[in-house]
């Protein structure tokens, strides 16, 4: 069965401290609602709730039952539907999409909700900030990785030392990924930092980033180190939001006004692939999850308008777009430094800001780059609106297991018109 995305919603994302998880997933439903131009959401048939960090803040179960019981209560939600609770890292978000998505081409459900929502910056207590992201990697094992980490960076100069933090334990995985990609093709730190300062000015005209604001090349390299190559600059902040979809069957669209109709989104494909431990010469598990929606979607790299990809360090933009068949295994900084990848260029990457400026409030980063794709496959993104903008695809990773992501997700929109 056609499954189509008939609305997204997402908040602006930042440090939300007068915020609750309550109050975000109130927020960004409603906005849904609003998006789909329905008073109730009495046609959702099931709700996927993502969320990574809740249990830090003492609710470890029914993290969507409890966030949806207000909504219930002020009938916005209808009673006795089912709420399935995702958790992925930082790819929940589409996690909780491809079960809302599978409700829909298995004929389960006509309408069916993926939301995510995530706080994590908890300024009186960093240990907390710190366990959420520990949740991302092996802590029955750790000298699995310790021992998989330390061997890598001794090859390459650089001794892993996760006890010397300047950031999370991932920015010293993206760190070791990103000098052994200049030391194995020859990509610049000053490559990176063309993504990272492309992606601010992305996110300078985007009113939901955490940073609006430009950042030059050199700025970005003169930014303080968290774990060479990677400056301050090229890695995503810390912060709070939500995000949310709609998708429902050909049948489901009679719920919606024929002027949301008109302008639904058909989803061309959604994969999730798994993360292992493999050489750094292998290619990653993005390749398979992208090879799968390009099959799925009827579809090929050079048939995408634009992307958005999982940018928690700007290394990552040039690596996945290697992965995902944009350009060669090796050349993507190049591809980055000719200008392919900004606003304007033949491939635009990461309108939003992407993690690096938009914000990464992990369960929901996912599903904000659903948005994203939406709002430019409706034309609706303003200074930032791609003019080639039939096609998109959002990969979004989660979690680390070695060398590459413990999780992966490619999913291709095409817009109405």
């Amino acid at each position: 069965m056609e499954a189509y995305l008939i609305a997204t919603a997402c908040t602006k994302f930042e440090k939300k401290s007068d915020q609750t998880f309550k109050s975000l997933t109130e927020e960004v439903y409603c906005d849904l609602l609003k998006s789909a131009k329905v008073e109730k959401g009495n046609m959702i048939g099931q709700a996927w709730f993502g969320n990574c960090g809740m249990g830090t803040f003492g609710q470890n179960n029914i993290r969507g039952q409890v966030c949806f019981t207000p909504l219930v209560q002020k009938k916005l939600f209808p009673e006795r539907v089912g709420i399935i609770n995702v958790e992925g890292g930082c790819a929940t978000g589409s996690m909780a999409f491809h079960g809302a998505w599978k409700d829909v081409i298995s004929g389960t459900e006509d309408v069916s909700l993926a939301i995510g929502v995530e706080k994590i910056y908890q300024p009186n207590q960093p240990e907390k900030i710190q366990e959420i992201y520990d949740g991302g990697i092996d802590q029955f094992d750790r000298n699995d990785w310790l021992e998989f980490y330390q061997s890598i960076g001794n090859e390459l100069g650089k001794p892993f030392d996760p006890g010397n933090k300047k950031g999370t334990i991932f920015m010293d995985t993206y760190g070791l990924q990103a000098l052994w990609h200049m030391k194995t093709y020859g990509t610049t730190q000053r490559q990176i930092a063309f993504a990272a300062s492309k992606n601010h000015f992305h996110g300078s005209l985007n009113e939901k980033a955490q940073y609006q604001f430009e950042v030059s090349v050199d700025d970005v390299l003169k930014d303080r180190e968290i774990s060479y190559p990677l400056t301050r600059a090229m890695c995503a902040p810390i912060g709070d939001g939500a995000a949310a979809a709609l998708i429902c069957s050909e049948k489901g669209l009679k719920h919606f006004p024929t002027e949301i109709q008109q302008r639904a989104i058909k989803i061309k494909a959604s994969v999730l692939s798994g993360g292992k431990y493999r050489t750094p010469q292998e290619t990653g598990l993005s390749r398979v999850a992208a090879k799968k929606a390009y099959s799925q979607a009827g579809l090929e790299p050079k048939d995408i308008n634009f992307v958005e990809v999982h940018d928690a360090t700007s290394f990552c933009e040039i690596y996945q777009l290697e992965m995902l068949g944009f350009c060669e295994i090796g050349s993507g900084g190049k591809f980055v430094e000719e200008g392919h990848t900004q606003l304007g260029g033949k491939l635009p990457v990461n309108l939003s800001g992407g993690l690096v400026s938009k914000g990464h409030p992990v369960g929901a980063t996912g599903l904000s780059m659903i948005h994203e794709l939406a709002v430019q496959l409706r034309g609706e993104a303003g200074k930032r609106q791609s003019e080639r903008n039939k096609i998109g695809l959002a990969e979004n990773g989660g979690g680390v297991i070695g060398f590459e992501e413990a999780a992966c997700s490619v999913i291709i929109l095409e817009g109405s018109h």
